[in-house]
């Protein structure tokens, strides 16, 4: 587990009228809750922020919080984003203990695959069907992500959530059976257009249709 810090300030001001004046400062309001303490309401800067929500560590990850020279252990929980502009508009950050386990969704990332038989056929293709996997874990164990190995992925097969090898000491968060096993990756043929006939472009209308058409 890789370990990520962003600096935050405490402040007092609260509701809307608080929260819009700190985007227009080039803040972005956020709240630290759980655990025994109180929630606590933050600022962090927006620019920064930004930068860092580009990163799949910022949703998947522990981070360490700095609040005032305080470092909060947290995972992002919830992100507002303005509808149409590079801009945050709330998040809530939850703290967390190292002795209790966790819920977390974390990205799924596809390895090998170009080495695999599928990988090396023409004409097909490798999809991914599963971007991300719900697991549950202490904060120790957490990773930022899970690799699927495709070394030995064959022509047509499909590649379920139950045969994705877990990182020690991390278990699904749903359990799975006969009903429930999605599909991660899957290797299937491209299409492959049917040519037009001899003398025939493509787009072209047999002149009988045309006929036929010009009659009615």
């Amino acid at each position: 587990m890789s370990n990520h810090k962003i600096t935050a300030a405490g402040r007092k001001d609260e509701g809307k009228g608080a929260s819009r004046r700190l985007r227009h400062a080039g803040k972005v309001p956020a709240i630290i809750y759980g655990g025994d303490v109180a929630p606590q309401s933050i600022q962090l800067d927006q620019e920064k922020t930004w930068v860092a929500s580009q990163h799949e560590w910022f949703y998947s990850s522990i981070i360490d919080l700095e609040v005032d020279g305080k470092v909060e252990t947290v995972l992002l929980r919830d992100m507002q984003r303005h509808p149409y502009k590079q801009v945050i508009m709330h998040l809530d950050f939850q703290r967390v203990s190292a002795k209790e386990a966790i819920r977390v969704h974390v990205p799924l990332h596809l390895v090998n695959a170009d080495v695999s038989p599928a990988g090396k056929t023409a004409g097909v293709v490798l999809t991914q069907e599963l971007n991300d996997v719900e697991i549950v874990c202490l904060p120790g164990d957490l990773p930022e992500s899970i690799e699927v190995d495709l070394s030995a992925m064959e022509v047509g097969a499909t590649v379920h959530l139950s045969e994705v090898v877990l990182p020690k000491g991390v278990e699904l968060a749903t359990k799975l059976d006969e009903g429930h096993n999605p599909a991660v990756a899957v290797a299937r043929h491209a299409r492959v257009e049917a040519e037009p006939e001899a003398g025939e472009e493509a787009g072209d209308v047999p002149a009988a249709k045309q006929d036929d058409a010009e009659e009615k």
